[in-house]
Parts: structure tokens; C-alpha cells; sequence
């Protein structure tokens, strides 16, 4: 009898302490990466009041105003063919599209905030253009000051 009473006890434990198989919820399948693809512009004509820019021949008088405004606005943070403050701006009118330029003259938080190219000079250069309250006729001076450089 005494057997019996520590054995019912003793297989009430062991049978107590088995683990049951716990259901668990169905799993979604599993998502594939997502493959990050190189950012391009949302436009390639950048984000701002600027739609479209005629060119034509380079205007000497357009560019001399460009350069006096270039100087006075630009010049702290910018050089032509090294970089400062700010990135380079020899040959930017070879890799933009002029309305670009001239938005991002205009309108540089929005473009930072919105276009993937000019968010990627704030990773590289990390203080944000300043907003130098540039006219559209002014931002374009300063368009045709650099196509003058980049034609040289």
C-alpha cells in the first residue's frame, strides 16, 4: 500500500511535468527584401517655381550681374573647383538641368526635404543651403555666370 501511495503521486508529477505541444499561429509568409534602388530626382528639373528655362547664346551682361551676385551670396560657401562649405559648382550646369540650378537656388529646404539629389549633397556636406532670398531674374544670372565657367 505504501508503494501504491507514493507511486500514484510520484506518476501524477512525471505526467503533470510533460510539456504539451503548443499550437502556435500560422506565420505569414515571409516578405522578400526590399531591394533599394539608387535614388533618382523626383524630377529632373528639381522642386520649386522653376519649369522651364529657355537657353540661348551666353549673355556677357547677364553674366557680370551673375558674378556680382554670385560673390556677394554664394561665394562664402561655394568655390568653383574645390570643395568648401558647399559642394563645387564647376560643371554643375553640365550635370543639371538649368532648371534645377535654379530651383535649388530658390528654393533649397523644400529640394533638400524632396529631392533625392539634393538630400544626397546634405549627407555629403552636412550644413543645409542657406535660403538668400535670390530673385528669379537674380537665379538666373547666376545660372548664366556658371554656364560662362563651364563654357571656358
Amino acid at each position: 500500500m505504501r508503494k501504491l501511495l507514493f507511486i500514484v503521486p510520484l506518476m501524477s508529477l512525471v505526467l503533470s511535468c510533460q510539456q504539451k505541444p503548443v499550437e502556435k499561429p500560422a506565420e505569414a509568409p515571409a516578405q522578400p527584401a526590399e531591394v533599394k534602388k539608387e535614388e533618382e530626382p523626383a524630377s529632373d528639373k528639381g522642386i520649386g517655381p522653376i519649369r522651364e528655362v529657355q537657353l540661348g547664346p551666353i549673355d556677357q551682361a547677364l553674366v557680370k550681374k551673375g558674378k556680382e551676385i554670385f560673390d556677394s551670396k554664394c561665394a562664402s560657401c561655394h568655390k568653383l573647383e574645390e570643395k568648401y562649405v558647399g559642394p563645387p559648382l564647376k560643371g554643375v550646369t553640365k550635370r543639371r538641368k538649368p532648371e534645377w540650378i535654379m530651383n535649388m537656388i530658390l528654393n533649397p529646404a523644400e529640394m533638400v526635404q524632396k529631392d533625392p539629389v539634393a538630400r544626397g549633397h546634405l549627407a555629403e556636406y552636412p550644413i543645409q543651403m542657406p535660403f538668400q532670398d535670390v530673385s528669379q531674374e537674380e537665379a538666373r544670372a547666376i545660372l548664366e555666370y556658371l554656364r560662362s565657367v563651364d563654357e571656358k
